[in-house]
């Protein structure tokens, strides 16, 4: 009896000891994206999303943050390498894989959005509801888009789609190269990284991009003209954005670690990172103003002739939806109703 009495004490023992090492298990992230320490995404969104959830955790959970792809390969290579667990959590634009996301992609269509305080938190609604089948492998914590791509070009300023016709023009992904061709322009896709060289080199005459990345990438210096829309309006483009983790490594969390991801996602997080990249803006033009660069505002004439031959890009789009069985026209009207709802 005595015998039985304490090995039942010993096998408690160790039990409550395992129990005691799960909870106080250690966790380092391994975070990897593709711009600069420089970037708005670095510095204001990854760094204090990294910060809050060791708080939050009594510093049980750690980023280890990889910028400018310091674990190797390339940025359209990032989602896989959360996919396959290369690295634990990946800032990235997926669309950077053509054709891969088309159902989530819709967010890219030309002339959709305005900025990303409104569109961030609809993108979130709409691929929990429509496309979450694209991201298998993965556990989104939050994504949200930019700005809105204007037109920033290295020596001349185009102020009509006669002057566009024929520019090359860097696109950032498989429908801003449509838009850029639907408005008469050669596209040139290339991740934003490789922009300044393109442009500086001749390889490019601009590039469709937001004003979130001007500065870390000093375009303000290479490029002397940026050409906008009228305000308020939709953009030329815009771009989707995830921060996800590897499935697997957020399975083998502890429960009570887990709570804190789970805190630190979903929609009002995903509202919080549009506000993040769309604060840069007015710094970023205020820079590029100070440089006495040229900024171009089409007329709002100028403006409907371009959305009217862009129209093209959604209808290409919901026919490649539905040649991958997908209702493309539902898809569309959902993303516009939710950005109806949250104000874009």
């Amino acid at each position: 009896m005595k015998t039985r009495k304490l090995t039942g004490l010993i096998a408690a023992a160790a039990l409550a000891a395992a129990a005691g090492t799960a909870l106080a298990q250690e966790v380092t992230l391994k975070v990897h994206h593709f711009l600069p320490p420089s970037g708005n995404a670095h510095a204001n969104l990854i760094v204090p999303w990294c910060d809050k959830i060791a708080k939050e955790s009594a510093n049980r959970l750690k980023c280890q943050i990889y910028p400018a792809m310091q674990l190797g390969g390339t940025p359209p290579q990032l989602f896989d390498q959360a996919k396959d667990g290369v690295a634990d959590i990946v800032w990235t634009l997926p669309t950077y894989q053509a054709g891969r996301f088309t159902k989530a992609e819709v967010f890219e269509l030309p002339f959709l959005t305005k900025n990303a305080t409104t569109a961030s938190p609809a993108l979130w609604e709409y691929v929990q509801k429509n496309a979450l089948d694209e991201f298998k492998g993965t556990k989104i914590i939050f994504m949200h888009m930019h700005d809105g791509a204007v037109f920033h070009f290295g020596k001349l300023g185009p102020k009509t789609l006669e002057e566009l016709k024929g520019l090359k023009v860097r696109a950032p992904s498989r429908l801003g190269s449509k838009m850029i061709e639907a408005l008469g322009m050669i596209p040139v896709q290339m991740p934003a990284p490789q922009v300044s060289e393109a442009i500086s080199k001749g390889v490019v005459d601009g590039a469709n991009i937001p004003w979130e990345v001007v500065t870390p990438f000093k375009l303000q210096e290479i490029t002397k003209f940026h050409v906008e829309v009228p305000a308020n309006t939709p953009k030329p483009g815009n771009s989707i954005f995830i921060f996800a983790m590897n499935q697997a490594k957020y399975d083998s969390l502890p429960a009570d670690l887990k709570k804190v991801i789970d805190a630190n996602s979903g929609l009002e997080t995903s509202k919080w990172a549009g506000k993040v990249f769309d604060q840069p803006e007015v710094e970023a033009r205020k820079i590029s103003q100070q440089r006495n660069n040229t900024f171009i505002t089409i007329t709002p004439a100028e403006y409907a002739r371009w959305k009217k031959a862009a129209d093209l890009v959604d209808d290409a789009w919901m026919k490649e939806a539905a040649a991958k069985g997908a209702n493309g026209k539902a898809l569309y009207d959902d993303a516009v109703t939710l950005l109806k709802k949250y104000g874009s």
